[in-house]
């Protein structure tokens, strides 16, 4: 008799960590590991409801970590991801780790500890872009606002830069892709919902939501951008590759190109 099971979570990384640890503990046979919006079982398996405990998660999180570092934030960065069936693979990942006393789980010829790798890399470097490409706008409100719309989830990995950088200010970052947002306060940071009737693109048509200052300091930044570049020397395809024309329509100084 297959006693396979199939793990329905909530769809968080502390979640995620949670499943891990029921599977280990329980010595689970898992089938799959999916969150539950997905709500699709396994055929073969019977499914078993995980309720996210954040001390099961630490103990997994302090178990990888103590491990290896650089596979906790391989593990971290590939679930954000988003990719489709990341879960069952982290598994096997963090089964390989957990297995092991050397460092054989960065041997690369293995498949999936190669893929893990392959897919974190993308993410941090979709992290990178975010960080250097967000054009935040002045509200009447006094809050910097941008939007974003990434390939992964990369809020809560842009989170401590903006932080930092940004400290003496209040801000709002909102993924459009995930329509939700992580907001500063001038105390820390929070994660938001919205509902926007309007996604707010640094085109040419104003919106009465950001300040008239906003629109000529945008005016001034266009003008600087567009007379410092040297048409002779532009090389297109460079330019494309650092700065892909999926990122343009929020760019301030791509306004006129979108």
């Amino acid at each position: 008799m297959n006693n396979a099971k199939t793990l329905i979570y909530d769809g968080s990384f502390n979640g995620f960590l949670t499943a891990v640890f029921v599977a280990f503990d329980e010595k689970i046979q898992v089938a799959d590991i999916q969150k539950n919006s997905e709500g699709q079982n396994g055929l073969f398996s019977e499914s078993e409801i995980i309720f996210t405990n954040i001390d099961k998660a630490k103990r997994v999180w302090n178990g990888i970590r103590n491990k290896s570092r650089n596979a906790i934030n391989n593990i971290y960065f590939a679930f954000l991801s988003e990719t489709e069936g990341i879960e069952p693979m982290l598994y096997t990942y963090i089964r390989k780790l957990m297995a092991v006393r050397d460092k054989k789980h960065m041997d690369f010829s293995d498949g999936t500890v190669l893929y893990i790798s392959q897919l974190a890399k993308k993410v941090g470097r979709e992290k990178h872009r975010m960080e250097a490409f967000v054009r935040f706008q002045l509200t009447k409100d006094e809050i910097y606002f941008a939007n974003i719309e990434p390939d992964f989830d990369v809020l809560p990995l842009i989170s401590k830069h903006f932080r930092s950088r940004y400290a003496d200010q209040q801000w709002l970052i909102y993924d459009v892709k995930r329509k939700y947002g992580i907001f500063y306060n001038l105390e820390r940071v929070k994660i938001v919902s919205l509902d926007l009737n309007e996604i707010h693109f640094n085109r040419t048509r104003k919106s009465r939501l950001f300040t008239k200052g906003e629109y000529e300091y945008q005016e001034l930044w266009n003008n600087y951008f567009q007379s410092t570049n040297i048409k002779s020397r532009i090389n297109k395809k460079l330019h494309t590759q650092h700065v892909p024309k999926r990122y343009w329509k929020y760019l301030s100084e791509k306004k006129e190109a979108v």
